[in-house]
């Protein structure tokens, strides 16, 4: 088994190869956005969610290497927002309304959602779109209504959920090492 896993992650991988422009050119999207002192936002379902407070935590605190702190919001973490939205509203709603809370024009939303079709996520980016942020969505499989709605989609190729957050979780790597090296070069 471990070596089929591995046999399926490698392929996932070398998949990516191909993407590395429009990856690129996403994480230099955050880079002027937040040199411009917008901030990110970002949102997910699962161990989406987790990777949401990942990544907001690698930029808030540090990749690597001391450097200024950065604004990043993961929509995932507040269980009373969170509890309260799915109680009083339904959960489809629990981060729009912190989209409306918390986001403003030229933000940047980052939606992961594996299938594409996580009825919150889309909501989200339905609502920061109202709003002015620029979105992105983190996807796999066809992308799902994820692809559409998100002005910027990066779809991991492959049908496995495991493979599609590995992906995702390296893709934002990716963007937080982009985001470090720029403001350590801006710092001098």
């Amino acid at each position: 088994m471990f070596h089929q896993e591995l046999i399926a992650h490698a392929a996932c991988f070398e998949a990516l190869s191909s993407m590395g422009k429009e990856i690129s050119a996403v994480g230099r999207c955050l880079v002027d956005g937040l040199a411009r002192g917008h901030k990110i936002l970002i949102c997910g379902n699962g161990g989406s969610a987790a990777d949401a407070q990942h990544f907001a935590a690698e930029i808030v605190c540090r990749l690597e290497k001391t450097r200024p702190a950065q604004a990043a919001l993961a929509l995932t973490t507040d269980t009373s927002i969170l509890t309260a939205m799915a109680n009083d509203f339904s959960f489809d709603v629990i981060f729009t309304r912190q989209v409306e809370a918390f986001g403003q024009p030229e933000d940047v939303l980052i939606g992961l959602s594996t299938s594409g079709h996580s009825d919150n996520i889309v909501a989200a980016i339905e609502t920061a779109h109202e709003k002015g942020l620029v979105t992105v969505g983190l996807t796999g499989r066809t992308g799902g209504r994820l692809k559409d709605a998100a002005d910027q989609a990066i779809i991991i190729p492959a049908e496995s959920t495991q493979r599609i957050q590995e992906a995702h979780i390296f893709i934002l790597h990716v963007w937080a090492r982009q985001i470090e090296q720029a403001l350590l070069e801006a710092k001098g």
